[in-house]
């Protein structure tokens, strides 16, 4: 994989820093620890919120690992590109008919370490239902899915139990959807978890 804020020398000793003084000065804790595996899904779940991501990145520090996420591809335009690139964006170009699933796929089988973030809700405005595309990825490239959180209500960010899918979509992502059950998002009547 290319170079990231993640992997760039001093820069990541630096931004560890300065995430654990940017967690603690906004008052959040950390719970749990990410999946061992080298490779796996991430769901972060509830997305509300623009904040979520600066936590989430935060969050990365800390625990060590580093993490791609996917974004419009809006967000990739001009100068933005390389910077959103450098701090583990990939562009979906949403209006297309490229098979998303079926790339990231791809990319999990091309290497060796990979965590790619996906929020399940697609969104940040309320959904009475999850995506099911990080299922898919999650099944196709054999990989387990990391159960990432932010609870704005306690102000602790962290992990669940790493799900190991069966292959039953429905009943699979109703028994994650029942793991968070009491995680409040930023805008909680946005989120729907039950």
């Amino acid at each position: 994989m290319r170079r990231t804020i993640y992997t760039t020398p001093a820069v990541k000793q630096i931004l560890t820093a300065v995430s654990w003084l940017f967690l603690k000065l906004i008052g959040w804790k950390l719970e749990g620890r990410p999946p061992t595996e080298p490779k796996y899904v991430l769901i972060a779940v509830p997305h509300t919120s623009n904040w979520d991501f600066p936590i989430t990145l935060a969050m990365a520090f800390i625990f060590n690992f580093e993490i791609f996420w996917m974004g419009k591809d809006s967000l990739f335009k001009g100068w933005k590109g390389p910077v959103m690139r450098w701090m583990g964006g990939i562009a979906i170009d949403r209006s297309s008919s490229n098979n998303v699933v079926e790339q990231t796929i791809e990319a999990f089988n091309n290497n060796d370490r990979l965590v790619v973030t996906i929020p399940p809700e697609g969104t940040r405005s309320k959904v009475d239902k999850w995506k099911t595309g990080f299922y898919y990825i999650a099944v196709g490239a054999k990989v387990p899915i990391g159960l990432g959180y932010l609870d704005y209500k306690r102000k602790v960010g962290g992990f669940k139990p790493t799900y190991y899918p069966t292959g039953d979509a429905d009943k699979d992502i109703a028994e994650m959807r029942k793991v968070y059950t009491g995680i409040a998002g930023k805008f909680s009547d946005q989120c729907k978890l039950d």
